[in-house]
């Protein structure tokens, strides 16, 4: 609840907030390695398709510089003429003639049948072959919506773990802003021993001079390094000059 215990800025980034519609902090680091493991997929499909576009174009080549066509052509021509008019003649013209033959021969062949026919792929069907790496990629960025259920769903049927749970991240806080007092209180302490540097004596400097910069020359929060609103707070002591914003304060 807000009114209990209201997140510090430094808090808030890590938290979920169901409602909001981005990307979280905490969200983001398990949204990467999910994506991080579609790497290597990403990395197969492209091989394979650098593969069969190679394959393809070695098959290609071969199938348009290694046409062989080959054309044979002959005639031949068999012609016995028996001169003259006697019986032998006759029947020598009966018996040998049946020997004249005559018939010419084209023959054209290729090594068309042999060669390799490669189709190459389309550019739909490379779209086609990524498609699904892509919906798991969009899966990965949107399966953090779905996660924020979680919590909803074990609450509903687990009211009394829920119970603890809250009890138990309320006293976490707790103990966290404790200790975090503690160390910013030691960071101070130890950044006041130490002599202001140049930049910071020309800067009061300038404000000091120059009332009409103070907007440009807005100092910040001591503690979160927020920029100077009406509701900062200076330190009550006039030689630490220190700002604090309304929630460090």
């Amino acid at each position: 609840k807000q009114t209990l215990l209201p997140l510090l800025r430094e808090e808030t980034s890590s938290f979920i907030f169901p409602c909001h519609p981005a990307v979280q902090r905490p969200e983001l680091q398990y949204m990467v390695m999910e994506l991080l493991r579609c790497i290597p997929l990403l990395l197969f499909l492209l091989f394979v398709c650098v593969l069969d576009h190679f394959i393809f174009s070695i098959l290609s080549i071969i199938q348009h510089h290694s046409f062989v066509q080959y054309s044979y052509q002959t005639s031949h021509h068999l012609s016995v003429n028996v001169m003259g008019t006697s019986l032998m003649a006759e029947l020598l013209r009966e018996t040998i003639g049946a020997l004249n033959t005559s018939f010419d021969t084209e023959v054209e062949t290729s090594n068309l049948a042999c060669l390799p026919q490669p189709s190459g792929m389309t550019r739909q069907r490379y779209l086609d072959t990524c498609l699904p790496l892509g919906l798991l990629a969009l899966l990965c960025l949107l399966q953090v919506y779905p996660f924020r259920l979680r919590r909803a769903i074990a609450a509903f049927y687990f009211p009394k773990r829920e119970k603890t749970r809250v009890l138990f991240l309320y006293n976490k806080l707790l103990r966290q802003r404790k200790n975090f007092l503690h160390l910013q209180c030691g960071r101070l302490a130890q950044q006041a021993r130490q002599p202001p540097g140049l930049g910071t004596l020309l800067l009061q400097w300038c404000r000091r001079r120059c009332p009409w910069l103070r907007r440009c020359l807005r100092r910040r929060c001591t503690l979160c390094g927020t920029p100077e609103t009406p509701r900062h707070r200076p330190c009550p002591d006039p030689d630490c000059g220190a700002l604090y914003c309304e929630q460090c304060w």
